[in-house]
């Protein structure tokens, strides 16, 4: 098994890696640890914007990244370390979690730590979740990947995650929010992710013969990169990989009551109403089609509120106002 702990805290860059590396070592089993600053992972089917508090994430520069595999949104920091497994497709179950959690496992309960595996995918301590893990298959390998809260910033968590659910409409697969744990409530005061991640490291040379330890050399940084610049740094992938959905917001300001109903295909909207007991100089549906084929993101509505007279159509109200009613 080949052992790799990337050098970088930018969870594009981790992302990508995982793809990377299907390529890089299409017949070796592989165990990447990483460790991402504040961002969200948000699963392959979901849709992005009905999972995350999107002014919260802008204002905290916090990352937004669409990984491979299924399953619910989640949220990492530098308390938080997460490993990544990659095998043979035709050498495991796709419905076996156990194989590639047991070594967690197994290590806490050396540490007097009560953790077990429950449900499907999710590693739990006294009734509350600590490590969620998911896979997918691609190019013939396997990835199993998953969390562990060592230290995680519990209120940003909370934050980043909280989405209003009356703003979307949709069919996207929803993140189950459990309730969850850090585990240096049961670990030593002094445990960190990377002091977590060495004794990770030995649980796994014990059980294994053949270990190699790799670092990622220029070639393969300069190669992670450019899929970053390519997928997973884009919002193509980011946000317009996003299932179909109807977007449906209101809000009251000095010059009246607005609501926005848009419905939206790969993030771009392809139907705009917008409502209101505002008075207008100009017909509203020229802005609505204005907006047709635009981008659903924060970027794209402002340059286009802030390139015509947006009082013309909403009366005394600030591109601010406006903006926050299409978010």
């Amino acid at each position: 098994m080949i052992i790799i702990d990337s050098p970088s805290h930018n969870a594009h860059f981790n992302i990508a890696s995982e793809e990377y590396l299907l390529k890089r070592f299409p017949e070796d089993d592989i165990l990447l640890f990483y460790i991402n600053a504040p961002s969200i992972i948000i699963g392959k089917f979901q849709n992005t914007l009905a999972e995350i508090n999107l002014d919260y994430v802008n204002s905290n520069d916090i990352k937004v990244v669409r990984r491979l595999s299924g399953g619910g949104a989640v949220y990492h920091d530098l308390g938080n370390l997460n490993f990544s497994f990659h095998t043979k497709a035709s050498d495991k179950d796709f419905s076996d979690f156990e194989t590639f959690t047991n070594p967690v496992v197994k290590l806490l309960n050396k540490l007097d730590v009560p953790a077990k595996l429950e449900g499907r995918n999710d590693l739990l301590v006294d009734g509350k979740k600590f490590s969620g893990n998911a896979k997918t298959i691609k190019l013939k390998k396997m990835i199993q990947h998953g969390t562990i809260l060592i230290n995680s910033d519990m209120s940003v968590l909370a934050d980043a995650l909280k989405v209003n659910p009356l703003k979307f409409i949709d069919k996207a697969v929803k993140s189950n929010r459990a309730r969850v744990v850090n585990l240096i409530e049961y670990l030593p005061s002094h445990t960190t992710t990377e002091s977590f991640k060495k004794l990770f490291i030995e649980e796994i040379t014990t059980s294994n013969d053949k270990i190699e330890l790799y670092t990622f050399d220029k070639a393969d940084i300069v190669a992670i990169e450019k899929l970053v610049v390519e997928k997973y740094g884009t919002w193509d992938w980011n946000f317009g990989s996003s299932p179909d959905y109807n977007f449906k917001k209101a809000n009251k300001f000095s010059a009246g009551f607005v609501e926005v109903h848009l419905e939206v295909h790969k993030g771009l909207i392809q139907k705009a109403k917008i409502f209101g007991d505002f008075f207008a100089s100009n017909q509203i549906e020229e802005l609505e089609n204005q907006l047709l084929g635009l981008k659903h993101d924060q970027e794209s509505l402002n340059k286009l509120f802030t390139s015509i007279d947006i009082k013309s159509y909403f009366g005394n109200v600030t591109v601010e106002e406006i903006l926050n009613v299409f978010n």
